[in-house]
């Protein structure tokens, strides 16, 4: 067995890990409405996360694997894609146990940087790619809020209306909420598969000698498979924060922002596949924060919690410094011995 042979097999095993961490960090954001306005506990709102993730990451995967596995750099070598997944590992895990709600996916690009810059230099990096996958990243959570006040609106309108059956209506609106929870799991399985696995098309393809898209379908399974896992290990932290420490949730809030950062996932992901060929990997934690901010500020802007949100921002803006030092740094350090 040749040492790229066994570089690969250790990047799977990596991104495998890779994909657990992602699913502890990221389940919080299809889960945490429900869970925060107490439509569904814990156990039962992570049992329809498993299901629509995997469904999610096998059935529209693709779309975004792509764009990570050859968009914004040539070609990923093994050292380099083992390197850029041991940088998003250790930052994803950190942020994870401080129950810090990041970007996965802006985490594994930084890192996807750090090493072109080593390896093509910072000529060589796709600059078009990085700046659409930017774009997304700054309108993402802007969407997510303005689509999310607005649905609240809209909510507490119809109530408004119809106050003479609460009850029933509260019924009516967990019903929903346990289906907006399975279309954002849907919608995160089919954005963040890519994150663990898109490193790994062109050089397991190779290895197989399969076809691209056998190759991502294999991929987004193996992904999704340590996605779920994650958010059944070692989820509760940060859904604890995104639930509970944001602003306090209630039927409603929670509906407008599990539809809200649901809408705007699948529409980052479904539409630019169309228009230009590939899903742009936005980040689902930026939109489902901004949808609960946006949910919250409708209901009363005194609700939201400042000290929370900034503490999320600030995890946000030190991510990319700190994957691409990481990434930059390991790539070097496996140059040396390798």
């Amino acid at each position: 067995m040749d040492i790229q042979t066994i570089l690969l097999i250790v990047g799977l095993v990596l991104g495998f890990l890779l994909a657990v961490n992602i699913g502890g960090n990221d389940a919080c954001n299809p889960t945490a409405p429900a869970i925060g306005a107490g439509a569904l506990t814990l156990r039962k709102a992570l049992f329809f996360f498993a299901i629509f993730t995997i469904l999610g990451a096998t059935l529209q995967g693709f779309m975004v694997m792509k764009t990570i596995g050859s968009g914004i750099v040539p070609q990923i070598d093994v050292i380099g894609a083992v390197s850029i997944v041991i940088a998003a590992n250790i930052w994803i895990f950190f942020a994870t146990m401080m129950g810090m709600n990041i970007s996965t996916g802006h985490s594994l690009i930084a890192a996807v940087i750090g090493y072109g810059i080593i390896h093509y230099s910072i000529a060589g990096l796709n600059t078009e790619v990085i700046w659409s996958i930017v774009l997304s990243w700054i309108t993402s959570p802007f969407c997510a809020l303005v689509v999310a006040f607005g649905i609240y609106r809209v909510i507490a309108a119809y109530l408004a209306r119809h106050q003479d059956n609460q009850k029933r209506i509260d019924k009516y609106l967990r019903l929903m909420l346990i289906a907006a929870l399975c279309f954002g799991a849907y919608s995160f399985g089919a954005n963040d598969v890519s994150h663990a696995t898109g490193v790994f098309i062109q050089i397991t393809g190779a290895a197989l000698g399969t076809p691209s898209m056998i190759t991502m379908f294999m991929l987004a399974l193996f992904g999704a498979a340590g996605m779920v896992i994650g958010g059944l290990l070692i989820g509760s932290k940060v859904i604890e924060t995104m639930a509970f420490k944001v602003t306090r949730l209630d039927l409603s809030t929670a509906l407008a922002a599990s539809v809200g950062n649901s809408c705007v996932v699948i529409m980052f992901v479904t539409v630019p596949f169309f228009a230009i060929g590939y899903g742009l990997p936005i980040s689902s934690s930026y939109a489902a924060v901004g949808a609960i901010v946006g949910a919250g500020m409708a209901k009363s802007m005194k609700s939201v919690s400042k000290r929370t949100t900034f503490k999320l921002v600030s995890y946000w803006i030190i991510t990319i410094p700190a994957c691409i030092a990481l990434s930059a740094g390991i790539y070097l350090l496996f140059l040396q011995f390798i």
